[in-house]
């Protein structure tokens, strides 16, 4: 097998620069088509450019609990926040840590103020509530002829037999008519540790007046009647609506922990609606809860253990579920009005221990341990500060950062049409391209990871304007130096790209890694400038491999540059190209030159 000659270079992707084009063309159009598949046609804003609420919040320890502003703890804070936040109908609002003991709730325009306040600054709250009914999340419409058949209201046949269940199955959907509904709840209502809902003084004096009107040998009815506030809450319960951000938020709102209450939450992927009796076991009864893995059994687990009073009501309230049929053997965990959790209960779980089972995976189990334990965390916040940020400050802010990137780009273009001329026009193009690859991945950006263009974010974007075009002026160079020494412009190309790639691939990394330190170690609003930063340099190598040298390769085949035209900014002459060089074709030594006064 011959050997390849020497100086031969393999053509593969760079002797086929259409493929590359194609390629960057393919990714081009699919992310503008899912820009616009998505209604996503502009970058989301930050606080600072479009307006809105900076909370900031101090934790701080409980007497005797000098430890307990911790990350785990902060972190666990900022979810409960998140949720509370997200409650309101807010879907970008960001709440991160910043420091040791702070958290930054930044709450866009059209959001109430004073009621976010009120949420992200108090304590949150966690019950462990008896369950009465459960349903789909979807309003019930009512029927016109009640059935006389008492089937129960939802079967919680779905949920696992264990200690506990943190993922029960899929909710069924209620065949029960209104009236047979209204009657298990009145039952559960009035079982032992379940009150009923007290009426009103004037359903009291009419129920007395009634009583009284009645003859005393006159016999009872025979179908015993719904109590007004227990049909109230059927109806209540019939009409709620799940799958609504508005209802959701709405459901437990204002419940005292004594009372009965309406709640949603999630079974998988669905909604679910709950009656729920009033609370047995609060947060404060739970000492600790982790997710742990079960080595017996190689599952999730969730294990919690609770104080001494706790464990004594926890083994009253499980001890009265075991003996009920489902879904009134279950508790639900209520975080903020929320069920996070319903399991099962097949006994009464005495010692101070429990553990919820039944397919979680690591990262549920973690975080419904974290909401378990948030509810005993020793925590409280105060608001250090709270900041309105207009939408006219943030409309000018982002009309002076425009300006100053149209400022900063028209320097670069004019600085390349100068000294480059001819090749300036394929720096252009190749800038256009990462623009359109910027632009669209951050409008996807703010809907798919909650990606917010702030100031700094900005500012950034600005800087890259000036890194992209670094990577342009390297190759171009290392081309001129090329022809300088005398090559046509082909090889010239493909000659100067591996030494060209070698600096860009260094310089970008250089800029990434930076990027990366940044967002890592800093946070809030620098975040922003360090992300936008770190995406901007992995556009530019990729705008600079698929795009501007298979762009170079084709252009170079062109009379109009291969032929050096002054116009081109490859003109051998305005270079100080040297000539060829020629080689010599005799191969034996050179004779040594002879004196002419010797000879």
């Amino acid at each position: 097998m011959a050997a390849p000659k020497k100086g031969r270079r393999p053509t593969g992707a760079q002797g086929r620069p259409g493929r590359a084009l194609a390629i960057i063309l393919i990714a081009m159009v699919a992310l503008t088509a899912g820009m616009f598949l998505t209604k996503q046609t502009t970058p989301r804003l930050g606080i600072d450019l479009a307006g809105g609420t900076s909370i900031t919040l101090k934790a701080k320890s409980e007497p005797g609990k000098p430890d307990a502003v911790n990350e785990t703890n902060m972190n666990t804070a900022v979810g409960i926040i998140e949720r509370r936040v997200n409650g309101l109908g807010v879907s970008e609002a960001e709440v991160q840590t910043q420091g040791r003991d702070h958290i930054i709730v930044n709450i866009p325009k059209g959001t109430n103020e004073q009621q976010a306040r009120e949420q992200v600054g108090t304590t949150a709250q966690l019950y462990f509530r008896p369950v009465l009914a459960f349903a789909d999340g979807a309003p019930v419409a009512p029927e016109t002829k009640p059935s006389g058949s008492p089937t129960p209201s939802a079967s919680g046949s779905g949920a696992p037999k264990a200690e506990g269940s943190g993922k029960p199955s899929a909710p069924a959907t209620p065949s029960s008519s209104a009236t047979s509904q209204g009657r298990v709840l009145s039952e559960a209502l009035k079982a032992p540790g379940t009150p009923t809902p007290s009426p009103t003084a004037s359903e009291s004096k009419k129920a007395d007046d009634n009583k009284a009107a009645t003859p005393s040998a006159t016999p009872a009815p025979s179908t015993p009647a719904v109590d007004p506030a227990v049909a109230d809450l059927q109806a209540k319960f019939a009409a709620l609506d799940c799958t609504k951000e508005n209802q959701r938020a709405a459901a437990g709102k204002g419940a005292k922990p004594e009372d009965p209450m309406l709640a949603c939450g999630k079974r998988g992927n669905l909604w679910g609606k709950w009656v729920l009796g009033p609370a047995q076991v609060n947060g404060q009864d739970v000492k600790d809860a982790k997710g742990v893995i079960d080595q017996q059994r190689g599952q999730w687990i969730v294990t919690m253990q609770f104080t001494d009073k706790g464990a004594d009501k926890f083994a009253k309230i499980t001890g009265e579920l075991a003996t009920k049929q489902a879904p009134q053997n279950q508790f639900a965990i209520v975080l903020d009005g929320e069920v996070i959790s319903d399991p099962s209960v097949s006994q009464a779980l005495t010692g101070g221990n429990a553990e919820i089972s039944g397919g979680f995976t690591q990262q549920s189990a973690q975080d419904l341990g974290n909401m378990l334990s948030y509810g005993a965390l020793p925590l409280s916040f105060q608001e250090d500060s709270v900041t309105t940020v207009t939408a006219a400050l943030g409309g000018e802010q982002l009309k002076a950062g425009l300006i100053a990137g149209a400022i900063g780009l028209a320097l670069v273009v004019i600085y390349l049409l100068i000294y480059y001329r001819g090749l300036a026009f394929i720096a252009i193009v190749s800038l256009m391209v990462s623009a359109v690859l910027t632009y669209t991945i951050m409008a996807l950006l703010g809907k798919g990871i909650g990606f917010a263009l702030n100031l700094p974010a900005v500012c950034g974007a600005i800087v890259a304007i000036g890194i992209t075009a670094d990577s342009f002026i390297v190759y171009f160079e290392r081309i001129r130096d090329e022809i300088r020494e005398g090559r046509t412009l082909r090889p010239a190309v493909e000659r100067a790209w591996p030494r060209a790639r070698r600096t860009i691939l260094v310089s970008d990394f250089v800029s990434f890694l930076a990027a990366a330190v940044l967002f890592i170690v800093t946070v809030g609003k620098v975040q922003g400038f360090a992300f936008t930063l770190g995406l901007t340099t992995l556009l530019d190598v990729v705008v600079v491999f698929l795009f501007t040298k298979p762009i170079m390769t084709l252009v170079a085949r062109t009379n109009f540059f291969s032929s050096g035209h002054p116009w081109s900014g490859l003109d051998p002459k305005r270079l100080g190209a040297k000539p060829p060089l020629r080689r010599s074709r005799r191969t034996g030594p050179v004779p040594a030159p002879v004196d002419a006064k010797e000879a």
